[in-house]
C-alpha cells in the first residue's frame, strides 16, 4: 500500500507548533524541532517489516501551506495518512481532516496521540476520521492495521476505532504485548532527520532523537499526559541495551550524529544503565557521540554519574517542577526537596552538565511558594550545581489527573474543552495571583541566567 507519514500543515498566529517529544506542548516563535520518534518508528517499520511503499512528509518541519501540501498529495497518492496530535492543536487537526476528506475522499486517515487516546469519541464525531488509535505504542498498531487494509488479516486490532454503517464503533484500548527490541532501527535518511536539527539544549550536530523506553519507570506524576494516556503505570517498555547500543551506532557510523538526546521519560537506572554504559566504554562510542537524558533526583548515586560520564553521557534534564514540597506531594511526583541539591552537586561533580526544568501557576501555589523554586534554582546555578534552566506555566493536559482535580474543584479560568488553550500562553488554573503576576514570575525564573 503508498502510506504516508508525518504531520498536516499547522499554521498559527501564536508560531511554530512543537508537537513531537513534546509532553508540554509550545508554540515558538523562533522554528524548534524535535525529531519524532514513534512516528518515525512507524514510518520505517511500515516500509521495512510489511513492505509497504511508504513516504514521510512533515508539513510543519517542512514549512508547507496548504497549497503546497495538497500539490504533494495529487502527485503521491497515497492510499493511507498517518499523523500525531496534541490538545492545543486538536481542532486545527480536525478541520485538517475535513480538508484533506474534501479533496481526496478515497484517502484513509489514521489519528493518534495522547487527546485522542483521553476522547476517542470526540475526535471520531468531530470529523470524517477513518481511524483512531487508543493508547500508546500507536507505530506497532499502526502497521498491525496496515495489515488488515491490506487484506492479510481478517479484523481491525483491538485499540483502533473506526466506523461501520456510519456508526462509530469502540473498540477498546490498543495493548501492546511484544517487546521494544521487535521495532527496527529508525531509517533517519528517509525520515529527514536533518529537518530536527534546531533544538536549543543540545550542541552536538548533527543530533538525534531516541527512546530507549515508553515512557517512564515511575509514571506517577499528575501533571504528565504520556504517563496518564499513552503510557500508564504498567505499560512501561524498555529497549535492551544492545539494541539502543545498535541504534548509537547506526546514527554515529551512518548519519554522522554527534549528540544522541535519549528521550525515554527518565532513563532506566538500576542493572539496566550499568549495561549501557558498559556496552558505550567497550565499544568505545563514548568517544565517539555525546548522550543526554532525562533524569530523576535522587535515582543514581555519584558513582553512577561518573560512570555514566565515562560512557560519554553529558547532560541530564531533571524536572525540577517547584521548590515547594508541597506542591511536589500532590503532584505525586515522589521526589523530596532535600535530595535536589545532592543530586546535581553529584552530577556536576561526574562532569556533566545539569539542566532544570519548573513551572508556576499550580492552583495551590502562592507567591511565596513559587519564589521558593526560584530561590531554590537561584542557588542551584549560583552554587554552580546547575548549568541551564527552563520554567513554564503549568498546563493541565486533558487526560490527566490533574485536569480530572480541576474540573472537580473549579480550578480553571476558562472552559476545560477550549483546548487551544492549553498552550502556556496564559495560566490554565486560577490561582491566588492574577494571570500576569503568573507570567511574570515565569519569566522571573529565567532570569536568573543574569544573575
Amino acid at each position: 500500500m503508498k502510506v504516508l507519514v508525518g504531520f498536516p500543515p499547522t499554521i498559527s498566529e501564536k508560531g511554530t507548533p512543537l508537537l513531537s517529544q513534546n509532553r508540554q506542548f509550545q508554540y515558538f516563535e523562533i522554528p524548534t524541532f524535535l525529531f519524532p520518534v514513534v512516528m518515525g518508528t512507524a514510518a520505517t517499520m511500515a516500509r521495512d517489516n510489511y513492505g509497504h511503499d511508504v513516504i514521510w512528509e512533515d508539513g510543519i518541519a517542512q514549512n508547507m501551506n496548504w497549497e503546497e501540501y495538497l500539490e504533494m498529495l495529487e502527485r503521491e497518492k497515497p492510499e493511507v495518512f498517518f499523523f500525531e496530535t496534541k490538545a492545543p492543536v486538536i481542532k486545527k487537526h480536525w478541520q485538517a481532516v475535513k480538508i484533506i476528506k474534501e479533496n481526496f475522499p478515497e484517502i484513509k486517515i489514521v489519528m493518534c496521540g495522547d487527546h485522542v487516546t483521553y476522547d476517542t469519541l470526540e475526535t471520531m464525531e468531530a470529523c470524517p476520521l477513518d481511524f483512531a488509535i487508543k493508547g500508546g505504542y500507536y507505530d506497532f498498531a499502526f502497521c498491525e492495521l496496515l495489515e488488515f487494509l491490506d487484506g492479510k488479516t481478517k479484523e481491525i486490532p483491538h485499540g483502533i476505532w473506526y466506523r461501520k454503517n456510519g456508526e462509530i464503533i469502540d473498540n477498546g484500548r490498543y495493548e501492546f504485548k511484544g517487546h521494544m527490541d521487535e521495532a527496527p532501527i529508525i531509517d533517519r535518511i528517509f525520515t529527514k532527520n536533518y529537518n530536527y536539527q534546531k533544538e536549543f539544549n543540545l550542541k552536538g550536530r548533527p543530533l538525534a532523537y531516541i527512546m530507549s523506553g515508553r515512557d517512564c519507570w515511575y509514571g506517577k506524576c499528575t501533571f504528565c499526559v504520556w504517563d496518564h494516556t499513552l503510557y500508564p503505570r504498567g505499560t512501561f517498555r524498555v529497549r535492551t541495551p544492545e539494541n539502543v547500543l545498535k541504534e548509537v551506532k547506526y546514527l554515529v557510523d551512518e548519519i554522522g550524529v554527534k549528540e544522541v538526546f535519549d528521550d525515554c521519560g527518565t532513563i532506566t537506572t538500576g542493572g539496566w544503565l550499568k549495561k549501557f554504559c558498559e556496552l558505550m566504554i567497550e565499544s568505545g562510542y563514548n568517544k565517539k557521540v555525546m548522550y543526554s537524558c532525562n533524569m530523576r533526583f535522587g535515582a543514581v548515586n555519584l558513582e553512577e554519574y561518573k560512570l555514566m560520564k565515562k560512557a560519554g553521557f553529558r547532560l541530564l534534564k531533571f524536572g525540577l517542577e517547584s521548590g515547594c514540597q508541597k506542591t511536589i506531594d500532590k503532584l505525586d511526583k515522589g521526589t523530596k526537596i532535600v535530595e535536589v541539591a545532592p543530586s546535581c552537586r553529584d552530577a556536576k561533580k561526574a562532569g556533566l552538565t545539569v539542566h532544570l526544568t519548573m513551572m508556576v501557576g499550580y492552583p495551590w501555589e502562592t507567591k511565596e511558594d513559587a519564589l521558593e523554586t526560584f530561590n531554590l534554582s537561584k542557588y542551584l546555578m549560583i552554587k554552580g550545581y546547575a548549568d541551564v534552566l527552563q520554567s513554564t506555566v503549568i498546563v493541565p493536559y486533558p487526560g490527566t489527573p490533574l485536569y480530572r482535580e480541576g474540573i472537580e474543584k473549579n480550578w480553571f479560568r476558562f472552559d476545560p474543552k477550549d483546548y487551544e488553550r492549553f498552550d502556556m500562553t496564559e495560566p490554565v488554573f486560577k490561582t491566588s495571583m492574577d494571570p500576569q503576576e503568573v507570567q511574570s514570575l515565569c519569566q522571573m525564573n529565567y532570569k536568573i541566567y543574569l544573575d
